[in-house]
């Protein structure tokens, strides 16, 4: 029986998918797969029965993916499962930041109590008066899963959109409405638009993307969004910015000590997959693939390892064999030339690369001992050998 750990509450819908052959355990260091949501595993140490880390949510910054590879773990992330929930929470943040409403909120709170709260009201409200979203521009950074569908319900609220992502996928390209006008440029994005909405992963080459020299390309009065992370945007330049008004308010997932106490920033508590179908779609998803890759070697939406899916094993074959191996020349003919001195025909071949590293599966038509098949395979460059 495959043993599961679980590090953060995760949905029992997710949970749920969990077959008989899975039981979930306490001990981390008898578990076959981790499911994760948030928690820091980066001072964890792994043990030899650990294969695959499912995060619940797509980014990956609380684990340690070059180590997990070094280690022969796989790590998986679940992009898109929480999606439409970071969509609908940016779309609020626009109406938040266009209608003046916390601010209109904070300042209702404060007449509890006043007699002839309705002619107060009256009075009062013109101080909190915005604008309509219809027909402002709206800039959207990146156009992977959530991005493709902000710009979308962008365009049915009556916005123009603008899109701006330099990797633009097949599958995201053919989901985004034709109505998105696309730049090359940054600066041909940032000079057009009322709101910008940002959403790229937070990785070295994009840390303080949006640092000063953008702010100025910006249009005065700018309405800027992020519900990706913090780390994207340079605070001393934010800062800046939003004291002159070249920024009219930032509307954020993300805080830091400092952002947090701006003037006209608003702040929401990270909720932007925290609603109930999101985590059922995330823990459902990382489950999925775990069992995939434990049960047949399959890879789906690995950080750190190739794209790799040779389906069911074929019912004439014996085993499968899975290879987690550095990226290097000669690797694959070593490894086939090491399976025919044992005798072992192949019948079928995949090897995908991703990086430093690779992945060779095979399905093969002899009985084969996992002791053997390490043996003879126990070459520099091969980091975890599986039989399936």
């Amino acid at each position: 029986m495959y043993k599961i750990a679980t590090l953060n509450k995760i949905s029992p819908v997710g949970l749920g998918r969990l077959t008989d052959a899975y039981s979930i355990t306490e001990n981390i260091d008898e578990a076959h797969g981790i499911l994760v949501r948030s928690a820091a595993m980066h001072d964890m140490k792994f043990s030899d029965n650990l294969l695959a880390i499912g995060r619940a949510g797509a980014g990956v910054n609380n684990i340690p993916i070059e180590k997990c590879a070094e280690e022969g773990i796989v790590v998986f992330n679940t992009p898109g499962a929480n999606a439409n929930a970071v969509k609908e929470l940016v779309l609020a943040g626009l109406f938040l930041g266009a209608r003046n409403i916390p601010e209109g909120i904070e300042w209702a709170k404060t007449l509890k109590g006043t007699e002839g709260v309705g002619k107060a009201v009256e009075k009062g409200k013109g101080q909190f008066a915005g604008f309509e979203i219809q027909g402002k521009t709206l800039g959207v950074i990146g156009l992977g899963a959530i991005g493709v569908l902000v710009a979308n319900a962008a365009q049915k609220l009556g916005m123009d959109v603008i899109g701006y992502d330099p990797y633009l996928n097949v599958k995201a390209a053919h989901s985004l409405s034709n109505k998105t006008k696309i730049v090359y440029d940054l600066a041909d994005l940032y000079s057009e638009c009322d709101f910008i909405t940002i959403h790229v992963p937070a990785m070295e080459s994009t840390n303080k993307m949006v640092d000063a020299k953008a702010f100025e390309q910006m249009k005065d009065g700018v309405i800027f969004l992020n519900y990706s992370r913090d780390k994207l945007i340079d605070v001393d330049a934010l800062e800046a910015a939003l004291a002159s008004g070249k920024v009219k308010k930032y509307i954020t997932d993300f805080t830091d000590d400092r952002v947090i106490n701006f003037d006209n920033v608003i702040v929401l508590p990270h909720l932007g997959a925290s609603s109930a179908e999101a985590e059922d779609n995330c823990a459902s998803m990382a489950t999925d693939e775990i069992m995939e890759y434990i049960e047949k070697g399959n890879i789906k939406n690995s950080v750190n390892f190739p794209a790799c899916d040779m389906g069911d094993l074929n019912p004439d074959a014996k085993a499968r064999v899975v290879i987690l191996h550095l990226n290097i020349p000669t690797m694959l003919s070593k490894v086939t030339g090491i399976m025919s001195d044992l005798g072992i025909n192949i019948r079928d071949l995949t090897n995908k690369s991703k990086g430093d590293f690779a992945v060779t599966m095979m399905d093969i038509d002899d009985e084969i001992k996992m002791d053997a098949i390490q043996y003879a395979l126990g070459m520099p460059g091969i980091i975890k050998i599986r039989v399936i």
